[in-house]
């Protein structure tokens, strides 16, 4: 019972830690150029200004769960017309497909950043 406490604390505790790491760096960085005298405008170059996050979330989203379906369905007539093993057929496919569905949002992803 306290190993499961102590795991799940440590997981928390790390990811308190890399939250805390970052921002406390990234703030020290920036007063060290604001005392310098940098320009402001540093801070928003990594900013994207095309296309929404959430539109590019849901579109990689979408592709995956596409990818997860046909995979389920492809694996099914694997194991069925076959014969393949379902304990080789289901995992593999699934995460074939998973990996060719977020490809394919990549490139998308690409495409629709590109056109604005």
């Amino acid at each position: 019972m306290g190993g499961e406490v102590i795991i799940v604390a440590l997981i928390f505790g790390t990811i308190f830690g890399v939250y805390y790491l970052h921002y406390s760096t990234r703030n020290k960085e920036r007063l060290a150029l604001i005392d310098k005298g940098a320009d402001a405008s540093i801070f928003n170059q990594g900013r994207r200004s095309g296309v929404p996050m959430w539109k590019i979330l849901i579109l990689n989203l979408a592709l995956l769960l596409v990818g997860i379906g046909l995979a389920i369905f492809i694996a099914a007539l694997l194991s069925d017309v076959l014969g393949m093993d379902e304990d080789v057929a289901y995992p593999g496919t699934i995460l074939v497909m998973a990996g060719l569905g977020l490809f394919a949002g990549f490139n998308l992803t690409k495409r629709l950043e590109g056109s604005n």
